[in-house]
């Protein structure tokens, strides 16, 4: 019997590596090409790649043994569904969570993206969007001028960029992981006033970006993000450890 990683961030590729270092038969989805990408070639853990309905879910999670939900803290709507889907289907199912941050003093903590661009029209200065593509649209309303867009550096993602009006020259195309420094430059560069990021925890580089933020004088907003039930890595890794023992 096999384990399925939802995967596509830095904690569903080290589990995937772990339990392949036990001998324990591991698939990881993915949703995009980079994500297979991240994910990297081990000839030992299988990769799939596209996005899931439930429907699909309800199809493929039979094949497992468990399902552990590895997905990005704020893919909520991917949650619900795996849920859902394991639910369906009666396979056991877990859902990894990712450490939350403390959030510094003087930060602005915001539900979701559309109340983070409402706050940033209190606010002055030049906005700096590190809350990835998905996001973009909320802040639309914005003056363009005063947007400035770093995004995973896609084909797609800068064309969907280019088609919401986002001068070219207000995108930053990078891929993590960032250092308070490299932060640091970016904002006092551009001359940034205000920087917009969800709370990514230590392996989605969010002390850094604070720390920068408190460098230059920067306004912190925060994208609070879902608040959901599930367990740690080292939670997780034992429980899959104790269930193929069973096998």
């Amino acid at each position: 019997m096999k384990i399925l990683i939802l995967g596509g961030t830095t904690e569903g590729r080290r589990l995937s590596y772990a339990l392949a270092d036990r001998g324990i038969p591991v698939t990881v989805s993915v949703a995009s090409a980079y994500g297979r990408e991240a994910q990297g070639e081990d000839p030992r853990i299988q990769v799939r790649m596209g996005r899931m309905d439930e429907a699909a879910m309800e199809a493929l999670f039979p094949e497992f043994a468990l399902v552990v939900d590895a997905t990005h803290p704020y893919a909520a709507e991917v949650t619900r569904t795996a849920r859902q889907a394991a639910e369906q289907t009666g396979v056991p199912y877990l859902r990894l969570l990712r450490k939350r941050s403390r959030i510094p003093d003087g930060a602005l903590v915001v539900p979701d993206a559309p109340a983070a661009a409402e706050a940033c029209r209190t606010l002055s200065g030049r906005i700096l969007l590190t809350t990835g593509a998905k996001e973009l649209p909320a802040f639309l309303s914005l003056p363009a001028d005063r947007l400035y867009v770093r995004l995973l550096p896609s084909s797609k993602n800068l064309a969907q960029a280019e088609e919401m009006g986002i001068p070219h020259s207000h995108l930053i195309a990078m891929e993590g992981p960032f250092s308070a420094e490299l932060n640091t430059a970016l904002i006092r560069q551009f001359q940034i006033g205000v920087l917009v990021t969800k709370d990514g925890g230590k392996t989605g580089g969010f002390p850094e970006k604070a720390e920068a933020a408190e460098r230059t004088g920067a306004k912190l907003v925060v994208l609070a993000g879902p608040r959901e039930d599930g367990e740690d890595y080292q939670t997780i890794l034992k429980k899959c450890e104790e269930l193929t023992a069973a096998w």
